[in-house]
């Protein structure tokens, strides 16, 4: 079973793949479920060259910076999802 661990959100990249997913409207309504309280699945990355990649998550990973926060629970994976 995989462990949520806190990650640095300035330490994630986001490849162009995932950013095509990005949905403004969703990001906005998670932010609301967010600070409402509703609990929320940990994004999934992989160790890159020095920093995270992100897999799965940029909705959730984007709504937690409206939110202003500074770190996010993920998954660590070993490799590339999709």
């Amino acid at each position: 079973m995989l462990k949520a661990i806190a990650v640095n959100i300035d330490d994630i990249y986001i490849p162009a793949e995932r950013r095509k997913e990005l949905d403004p409207e969703r990001v906005g309504a998670l932010a609301e479920e967010i600070m409402a309280g509703a609990e929320d699945q940990p994004i999934r990355v992989r160790q890159g060259k020095g920093r995270y990649v992100l897999i799965k998550g940029v909705n959730r990973l984007e709504a937690r910076k409206s939110l202003g926060d500074t770190t996010i629970l993920a998954y660590m994976v070993g490799a590339r999802q999709f």
